[in-house]
């Protein structure tokens, strides 16, 4: 069971690319490979996404340089080894300059996700988004995971966003099944049980008057 802290905006979050996912996923199947011959995945999924998610968001200069199309990619691919030469691994390192040198270093946040979703299917999770009306704390976001957990028997890893709009209550995505249990939707399916029974009552009374 892993939480991942996300009611901070993150670039994790942002909207997803089909194209850039597609693309993401080539280049993770490659680092996985070489990951692997050097059993260090975990590892390069953690410096990456540290990377996307702490160091490049806090370093404006730097991401402005990086994503610069006035900047060569030999430029680019110097300024990233000056930058995190023994500061990751070898094969982080090497990640990010075949990045660089293929101006393809925007893709990060999609291949840290391509990445983290490899990891869980071979450790046999899979990926939900759970969503709630306000904020909530480490702690009430592990009760809710192992309560999701249970209610489904299966592992997963967990992603928590924010959404005021649900009115308290939580929806929980994992792929494309969606678990609604927010106030807003038990509103909406109340309403809509009320006009339901109006109707039926309408129509009740025009069927006696008929008989009369």
């Amino acid at each position: 069971m892993t939480t991942d802290e996300l009611n901070r905006s993150s670039p994790l979050d942002a909207p997803r690319d089909i194209g850039s996912a597609r693309l993401a996923k080539v280049y993770a199947q490659a680092i996985v490979e070489a990951a692997d011959r050097h059993q260090c995945q975990s590892e390069v999924v953690e410096e990456l996404t540290h990377i996307v998610e702490d160091v490049l968001p806090r370093v404006e200069s730097l991401t402005n340089v990086l994503e610069s199309p006035r900047i060569t990619p030999s430029d680019k691919t110097a300024l990233v080894s000056k930058t995190f030469s023994g500061r990751v691994s070898t094969i982080t390192l090497n990640t990010l300059l075949v990045l660089a040198n293929h101006e393809r270093l925007g893709l990060l946040p999609e291949l840290v996700i391509a990445l983290r979703r490899d990891l869980d299917q071979r450790a046999g999770r899979r990926e939900a988004v759970l969503t709630t009306a306000n904020s909530i704390t480490p702690d009430e976001q592990a009760a809710i995971l192992k309560s999701v957990e249970e209610s489904l028997g299966e592992s997963l890893t967990a992603h928590f966003s924010v959404n005021p709009d649900l009115l308290g209550g939580l929806v929980v995505r994992i792929e494309d099944t969606v678990y609604d249990h927010s106030v807003s939707t038990s509103l909406v399916s109340l309403a809509e049980r009320l006009k339901q029974r109006s109707i039926h009552e309408i129509q009740h009374r025009r069927d006696r008057l008929g008989s009369a």
